[in-house]
């Protein structure tokens, strides 16, 4: 495994996040020595969801409105059905995905994240995989979808739901290993 203790990671989400896809990334990282920061639209507790049912809160540690791609070596975007459907409508969120990208930084998405990847127009000629009712979104916005676990195109990360955590936790701390060892 590679030494992501230097790393600084972040992760966007609102109200309806997946309860397992914003706190399963966010422990893995914290525990393999990252400094994690949530940013969301305000400071309020955020709802996460167990797939239809109310699961968890969480309280951000930033607004989006106030942080900078340039702080942080990598973005992670928790999926759940609410959550990218309200951030992909903020210009802000937007900027932030597009930043990443221009800076060839890891960006990884989950289930229904990839909404915010269309919106930030980062996925044509990418192969990516989603939640399944997402496929032809991304086909439309010029991407090449595949059915797998994680999916690894150069610096993005995406998967398809919850019960690929484990291969994308572990492919998303391995890209920002190998990001932060490269760049130091």
């Amino acid at each position: 495994m590679n030494d992501i203790t230097n790393a600084r990671v972040l992760i966007l989400a609102t109200d309806g996040f997946e309860q397992s896809e914003l706190f399963s990334p966010r422990d893995a990282l914290m525990d393999a020595g990252a400094t994690v920061t949530l940013a969301s639209l305000s400071l309020d507790p955020i709802q996460g969801m167990l797939h239809a049912e109310k699961g968890l809160t969480i309280t951000p540690d930033a607004v989006i409105d106030q942080v900078d791609a340039e702080d942080f070596d990598a973005l992670v975007l928790p999926g759940g059905l609410a959550n990218p459907d309200a951030l992909r409508l903020q210009p802000q969120v937007i900027a932030i995905i597009q930043a990443f990208f221009d800076a060839d930084k890891t960006v990884a998405a989950i289930c229904h994240a990839p909404w915010l990847l269309i919106e930030a127009d980062v996925v044509d000629g990418r192969r990516v995989t989603s939640w399944p009712s997402l496929r032809t979104d991304l086909d439309n916005a010029g991407a090449d979808v595949a059915d797998e676990e994680v999916v690894v195109d150069g610096n993005l990360i995406t998967s398809r739901k919850p019960d690929d955590l484990p291969a994308f936790n572990a492919a998303l701390i391995e890209a920002i290993g190998a990001q932060v060892s490269a760049a130091a």
